[in-house]
């Protein structure tokens, strides 16, 4: 498990955390199901029950410790009257040896709201489930600022396992979100005020969230999920076997997306394996929907989801989708059961391509030996998008649908026949027919075999692992190595620091891997 990696790591963080926080003023208050509530609280004389717990006016600099391998029943809250302040916060996590459980039952396990200067560590919250009782997020954060998460393993709730809503400098690190409904993790804020900020996610791993059963009208099963948010970051992040139950038949999950927001990054990130309910939309890998601006996709791997790896959405009512990018990422094998049919899904049902414009789509590796590697829906109105330096690989047709977009120093190849995009086999006449894949008067894209070293055989799960993911390398001198564009030259595209593998990027290489 990613987390169980990482756990020693986050644990000797918040050691290091506790003896800082210790040395501030600040009283430690102890519960054991051994305790007694007329105890003192402390370590020798503990408090039993989160109930009286909650009562008690905590301040500044407070620790509650929790013992190792007990559970205890309700919801440890945290509000307004209970805050802390910058480098005396108040502190939750577990003593002994182990983390400790706090089972919410039918309610949330941790509720902050309105609060401030609060970490929580090293603890397992448990819900009744997602069907037998339990309607609420895991652990919630509401209204708040400056909260630290790390190291918490969340499951049983029916609707996210951890909820961050309307808040500011949120850092969630190391978090094992699964068998939840709506979704492993989520990011929300008032709807069009984007008042999520500056929140951190990292090595975190969303995992086996089925769907919310209670929601018949939209999209639940989700792995992480931002929304009226901007400045998000999410790194070296896994989101798998999400999805499966959603109860309904339409629009679907996905395992790592965002709407409705601004600044977001998704970058060393694993996609797959994502599903959607039997006749759903989506289960895909990845996914800039409507309303998102000014975001990044990059250095991600996305395998053997249902729906595309990478979505590229605008629905009818959202903000305008602009400005956004996806580069540096392999998708293999995605979009083969849902509707997509290939590893890239554009989609707009707003009928306006003046919303959907500006995408930089450059330096990516796209396999599917099953499907397309391309599709369009019928409803895919959209301007400006831009596909730089990519490697194309389908089963036989390349491309569904209709994409008048800008093509350039891109290498197609089927894998049946060596080019197809709808029945036109020889790849120059497509070019030149459809003003595709020239500059300055000169045919400059591919149509040749790759030659990957180990194509269609992804099995990662440890984002840490992504730099030594070799299967798209090219394995042979090839023209692939040369025959790119400079972008920053050409276009004054700023095409970043490294490729996929973490390595300075060949600004000649074509696709993702440019060593």
């Amino acid at each position: 498990m990613l987390v169980q990696i990482k756990t020693m790591l986050t644990v000797l963080a918040c050691v290091i955390l506790l003896i800082y926080v210790n040395d501030c003023p600040g009283r430690s208050y102890y519960l054991s199901t051994s305790g007694n509530n007329k105890n003192d609280g402390s370590i020798n004389n503990p408090f039993k029950s989160i109930a009286y717990l909650n009562t008690i006016k905590l301040k500044a600099g407070d620790t509650i410790f929790l013992k190792a391998n007990e559970s205890f029943s309700g919801s440890l809250i945290l509000d307004s009257t209970k805050s802390g302040i910058k480098n005396k916060p108040i502190v939750i996590t577990s003593y002994g040896n182990g983390n400790a459980i706090i089972n919410g039952g039918n309610e949330s396990a941790i509720a902050i709201y309105n609060s401030s200067y609060a970490n929580v560590c090293n603890l397992i919250c448990e819900g009744s489930g997602r069907k037998n009782g339990n309607t609420k997020n895991g652990v919630a954060i509401s209204n708040c600022g400056y909260i630290t998460l790390e190291n918490i393993a969340i499951s049983g709730f029916q609707k996210a396992g951890l909820l961050v809503y309307s808040s500011f400098e949120i850092l969630i690190s190391s978090i094992h979100a699964y068998e939840n409904g709506f979704a492993g993790i989520a990011v929300d804020g008032d709807y069009d005020k984007r008042n999520s900020e500056q929140i951190l996610i990292k090595n975190c791993l969303a995992e086996n969230n089925p769907g919310d059963p209670s929601n018949l009208t939209n999209h639940s099963g989700n792995g992480i999920i931002i929304g009226s948010s901007k400045n998000v970051t999410i790194e070296y992040c896994v989101a798998t076997n999400n999805g499966w139950d959603m109860p309904r038949i339409g629009n679907g999950p996905v395992g790592i997306w965002c709407y409705e927001s601004d600044s977001v990054v998704i970058q060393h990130c694993i996609s797959y394996k994502n599903k959607t309910s039997k006749g759903g939309e989506d289960g895909g890998g990845y996914d800039l929907d409507g309303g998102v601006t000014n975001s990044i996709i990059q250095y991600c791997l996305s395998y053997e989801n249902q729906g595309s790896g990478f979505g590229i959405f605008q629905y009818a009512g959202a903000s305008d989708w602009h400005d956004n990018t996806i580069r540096y990422c392999i998708s293999e094998n995605d979009g083969n059961v849902s509707a997509a049919h290939a590893n890239i899904y554009v989609w707009n049902s707003s009928h306006d391509s003046t919303q959907f414009k500006n995408l930089f789509f450059y330096n990516n590796t796209i396999y599917n030996n099953k499907g397309a590697a391309i599709s369009y829906s019928i409803e895919s109105d959209h301007s400006n998008f831009n596909f730089y330096n990519n490697i194309f690989v389908a089963a036989n047709n390349l491309m569904s649908g209709t994409g008048d977009d800008v093509f350039l120093a891109n290498d197609w190849w089927s894998l049946k026949v060596g080019f197809n995009i709808k029945g036109e086999q020889d790849f120059h006449n497509w070019a030149l027919k459809n003003n595709k894949e020239q500059l300055d008067g000169k045919l400059i894209g591919l149509n040749i075999d790759p030659a990957f070293k180990n194509a269609g055989n992804a099995n990662l799960t440890d984002a840490d692992q992504l730099n030594n993911f070799d299967n798209y390398k090219i394995i042979r001198p090839s023209l692939i190595m040369i025959a790119g564009i400079d972008l920053d030259s050409l276009f004054k595209i700023q095409t970043g620091e490294k490729d996929f593998n973490g390595l300075p990027p060949d600004k000649k290489y074509i696709g993702a891997c440019s060593h």
